[in-house]
């Protein structure tokens, strides 16, 4: 019980760390409003956040030998709810691109460390589920917390769901500091070794150079790239979407935010409850991590390419849900892939270049989707556009990862050069 306790709390982290991120799609409109913003600059702003993303991300391992996972999680949390406040106080651009670069330097790190934190209480035949909850708190801060930060906007403005957000990560570090313990399954951070229990505490590290370059790393990354830069746009634009080209209000928007999140996270449990059944039985990591989420993405990808040729409001509403729920719910299969290519003690490590380098998506996607609203004909075809194009280069890479990923090989191969060494 202890285990799925501590892997509730920092679901809730991960809920909150969203919700940071989706304040701005659901700000948006009265934002650029009051600022007089442009697509194409709110969409800068969203894909700055993730330049200072990745860079923090590459820290991950420092931070994690630095500081124990108690401290570290609790410092980037309050970290996130510093970087709410400048907004509230002094309104402008600079200071809104200000307050998101922060906001990205201190949630880079936090992916690797809340994953290697929870992984610490689940071995790693177990992980699809626990990295499925993590994954699906993206969805829970759409679910629940987006439609409360909506009203509080509409209620008594954008500056007061901030003030909301700085308010729950502060909360939320008073729990986990009067509660935290580390768990068996990895023993990292200031003062442990790094290790895994049990008979892979003597697993040599292994060159990082060694597991970057497999081909399984190297197609997940891209797969990850693409469909990271789609959860990207939706969480900048989507309430825009359906406030400014679908004609809801700007509350309806923000509570709809929840739709596409609703399918992706009962897409992810089913999954990742399947994958640890299916592992436990004896399927190959081949079947279950990547046969199982390129098919998501290549059916998600089919969904959204037909987003321009949709005329009814309510029906572009189903398609961008259910593609979005697809898309997504391999995202922890992937993740728990990468757990599986390195050495216990390199898993914080691995991740934070991972998830890095996953980064580089979400830099990409709103920045662009801006300059495709900006030069269409109307905001509606602007965004069924972006959402079509996106597609495409998801669906491209997921088959380039059916052919090239294959996490059994390529861990024999890693574990075989380092005990040539």
């Amino acid at each position: 019980m202890r285990a799925w306790g501590f892997t509730s709390l920092l679901v809730l982290l991960t809920v909150v760390n969203w919700s940071d991120k989706a304040v701005l799609g659901i700000i948006a409109q009265p934002l650029a409003k009051e600022l007089d913003l442009t697509a194409a600059q709110i969409g800068l702003v969203g894909s700055l956040f993730f330049f200072t993303f990745i860079i923090g991300g590459f820290f991950s391992g420092a931070v994690n030998t630095l500081l124990s996972l108690r401290w570290a999680l609790a410092v980037l949390a309050l970290a996130w709810s510093a970087a709410m406040l400048p907004m509230v106080f002094t309104a402008s651009f600079t200071v809104l691109l200000a307050s998101r670069l922060l906001l990205g330097l201190s949630e880079g790190p936090s992916g690797p460390l809340t994953h290697t934190a929870t992984f610490s209480w689940h071995p790693p035949a177990k992980r699809a589920l626990p990295g499925a909850l993590l994954a699906g708190s993206a969805s829970l801060a759409k679910i629940v917390v987006a439609p409360a930060l909506a009203f509080v906007t509409v209620s008594w403005g954008w500056r007061a769901a901030l003030v909301c957000l700085a308010v729950l990560g502060v909360l939320w570090c008073v729990l986990w500091l009067s509660t935290w313990s580390e768990g068996p399954h990895i023993r990292s951070g200031k003062g442990h070794a790094g290790t895994e229990s049990g008979t892979a505490a003597d697993e040599p590290a292994v060159p990082w150079i060694r597991i970057f370059r497999t081909p399984t790393f190297l197609s997940c990354m891209l797969l990850i790239m693409a469909i990271y830069a789609l959860v990207a746009i939706v969480l900048t634009w989507l309430p825009s979407y359906f406030e400014v080209a679908l004609g809801y209000t700007r509350l309806q928007a923000g509570s709809m935010f929840a739709f596409p999140s609703i399918a992706g996270l009962t897409l992810m449990l089913l999954l990742g409850a399947t994958g640890d059944r299916l592992t436990s039985r004896g399927a190959t990591s081949r079947t279950v991590r990547i046969i199982i989420p390129v098919a998501g993405v290549v059916i998600s990808s089919a969904i959204l390419v037909t987003l321009p040729y949709v005329g009814v409001p309510a029906l572009a509403v189903l398609i961008v849900s259910v593609g979005y729920g697809f898309l997504a719910s391999g995202y922890p299969l992937i993740i728990a892939t990468i757990t599986e290519l390195c050495p216990p003690r390199q898993t914080a490590g691995t991740l934070g270049v991972f998830m890095a380098m996953m980064g580089i998506g979400g830099l990409v996607g709103p920045y662009i989707t801006g300059l495709i609203v900006d030069a269409a004909d109307n905001p509606a075809a602007g965004y069924a556009t972006a959402f079509q194009a996106f597609g495409v280069v998801a669906m491209v890479v997921a088959l380039g990862a059916l052919v090239f990923a294959n996490p059994e090989r390529d861990k024999r191969a890693v574990r075989a050069d380092a005990s040539s060494r």
